[in-house]
């Protein structure tokens, strides 16, 4: 009962939330991803907005990219703090300029992807991770 109120860092149980909280958060960013994928990929024209400038493909694009491959390579621990930082800059797009005139209704799910995933850039994937695995092969 003791060890529940310590304050002292447990690496063993570091790495397991760390797993769990990686696993979560980017299988739920693949309930976006997925069907962008399927849309990017599909025969209707695609109608995304511009936010930024970048024009609509390219900016569907990046989405895709951000919010599929990227969520795929956290899902695996695979290079995760360079896969996190598209999705930060996706949903930072997302929450503060796409967003903003709806409200905080609608900025809070990026918002919590955000900063979610900015968890994530700087602690990285944890030990039960590819990246764990090639760090450490011999």
């Amino acid at each position: 009962m003791t060890n529940t109120y310590r304050t002292n860092l447990n690496l063993k149980n570091l790495d397991l939330g760390l797993l769990i909280f990686r696993v979560a958060i980017a299988a739920l960013m693949l309930t976006h991803g997925f069907p962008k994928l399927l849309d990017f990929f599909g025969p209707d024209e695609i109608k995304f907005g511009d936010p930024i400038g970048l024009g609509e493909n390219l900016s569907f694009t990046l989405v895709v990219f951000a919010e599929f491959i990227c969520a795929v390579f956290i899902l695996l621990g695979f290079l995760t703090r360079f896969a996190a930082i598209p999705i930060i800059i996706t949903m930072a797009v997302a929450a503060l300029i796409v967003h903003m005139p709806d409200g905080f209704g609608k900025q809070e799910l990026p918002l919590l992807f955000m900063f979610g995933f900015i968890l994530l850039a700087f602690t990285g994937a944890g030990k039960y991770s590819v990246d764990f695995f090639l760090q450490n092969k011999k």
